[in-house]
């Protein structure tokens, strides 16, 4: 076994060298980022002053972590709801510049950059006006709301030159990129297929988060955060849970699947499917949202250069009804499985016997007992053994992150290092909507029950 697990090692090519890595430093930044990855340090040669576009759930995630690189100070921050901006200065400090209109924030010439965290609909006009105005966009994701308007962010990111990233961190996981170099040392084989899942099992999971008790027009500014969807009279419902309205939001598929093929094309290369069939339903929580509950989706990935052709099955569910709240891949090879979880994953290989051997289902039991003796012979003598058919598993091998790794946190470092030396930005605008796209084909292919053709390469719909 140890033998095995040696050869394994060295032909991925000592990618798994921090294989159960211990806890040590726990909680403190090395553990959160640099512990694993020694070449991603945060160039803190000068300031960088953010601006925060959404106060909400996600934007004091990222906030947070953004603030742990050194040199990063936060501004301002820009809210439609007046109690996160009393937060914001409660929790940041009473001297924050403040404000409903996301457009003062760009008009501050000392802010370098901005996080966009906002209802889906707002991304695309929110990144589009902050490059214009010479800052550098941290997006949430999915990119877009609509397919169609995310070539306008490409564009206007190559006119600007600023640096844009998305939002999704499996992009800067280190259990993602060490995984990635397994798939790419061949010891699982050729990719076959993709299992990705995520299921939750809790309210706050399906979006249906707190609605403050001071909830109304005077505090909310619902006009503006109606942007082009369709105008109607105060909901305190429909803002605090915009997720939940396809109005808003973008559902499960903008939620979750595109966290899933993040992954994917952060491992694989790849530059997205070329055909995505999707089945959706509202199962359980039958609360007046239009989003389902639970997407399964198939994905067929075609041949290019950079890999042959495989296929991704996605399953996203708000319901759990087991209660475990999981996550995670199964990159499933000719010759192994790289099964990854949030930070962590464990890689099982296999040596596979000759074929066909004898017993089973192979056809040899229906042979004569002249035949049998015949065949018999003939595979002894080509192989030295009565045995094949079969396989044997190797011993796994495990990757894990220590306790406190954050990868939210090497997100951030990989964006300001962007923004300070021009670093190259993995999960650009186009890589943001060659996962976003095929994810909200999702709910376009529930809607008109049938498959949705799609170009990764001039990401276009087909």
């Amino acid at each position: 076994m140890k033998n095995q697990r040696r050869e394994f090692l060295k032909k991925a090519g000592g990618s798994l060298a921090l294989v159960s890595v211990g806890t040590g430093v726990a909680g403190s930044a090395a553990a959160k980022s640099i512990l694993l990855k020694p070449d991603l340090k945060s160039q803190a040669n000068d300031k960088i002053r953010i601006g925060l576009i959404g106060a909400g759930i996600i934007g004091h995630y990222d906030t947070d972590a953004a603030l742990t690189i050194d040199g990063v100070e936060l501004a301002a921050a820009c809210d439609l709801y007046s109690g996160r901006l009393v937060y914001a200065k409660e929790k940041y400090g009473k001297d924050l510049f403040t404000t409903r209109d996301y457009r003062e924030i760009l008009a501050r010439p000392h802010i370098d950059a901005v996080l966009v965290c906002t209802p889906d609909h707002w991304h695309q006009r929110i990144a589009i006006d902050a490059m214009k105005a010479g800052k550098h966009v941290y997006c949430e994701k999915p990119m877009v709301q609509r397919i169609e308007d995310g070539q306008a962010i490409i564009d206007t990111q190559k006119a600007t030159g600023k640096v844009f990233q998305v939002g999704s961190q499996r992009a800067s996981s280190v259990a993602v990129l060490e995984a990635k170099k397994v798939l790419q040392s061949g010891v699982i084989g050729d990719l076959t297929f993709v299992s990705a899942y995520c299921d939750r099992s809790t309210a706050m999971g399906a979006w249906n988060y707190s609605i403050p008790t001071d909830a109304s027009p005077e505090t909310v500014d619902f006009d503006t955060f109606l942007g082009y969807a369709p105008k109607i009279p105060f909901d305190a419902t429909r803002f605090f849970r915009w997720r939940n309205y396809s109005d808003y939001g973008t559902g499960a598929a903008g939620d979750l699947i595109v966290h899933l093929l993040t992954t994917v094309h952060a491992i694989t290369d790849s530059k997205g499917p070329n055909k995505i069939f999707s089945a959706g339903d509202l199962k359980y929580w039958k609360d007046g949202r239009d989003a389902y509950d639970v997407i399964n989706a198939l994905m067929t990935y075609p041949k290019t250069e950079q890999h042959d052709s495989f296929q991704v099955t996605t399953r996203v569910n708000l319901c759990d009804g087991e209660g475990k709240g999981e996550f995670g891949l199964k990159l499933v090879g000719t010759n192994g499985v790289i099964t990854i979880g949030w930070n962590d994953f464990t890689v099982q290989t296999l040596k596979r016997e000759a074929a066909p051997g004898f017993g089973g289902y192979d056809s040899y039991t229906s042979f004569s007992a002249e035949q049998k003796q015949e065949f018999q012979k003939w595979y002894v003598d080509k192989y030295g053994s009565e045995k094949g058919g079969g396989f044997t598993k190797n011993e796994a091998v495990k990757f894990e992150a220590p306790k406190g790794y954050d990868d939210r946190v090497d997100h951030m470092i990989t964006f300001f290092n962007g923004v300070r030396t021009g670093s190259p930005i993995l999960e650009d605008a186009e890589f943001g909507l060659r996962a976003a796209a095929p994810s909200l084909a999702c709910n376009l292919s529930i809607a008109q029950e049938k498959p949705i053709l799609w170009d990764p390469v001039g990401m276009k719909l087909v």
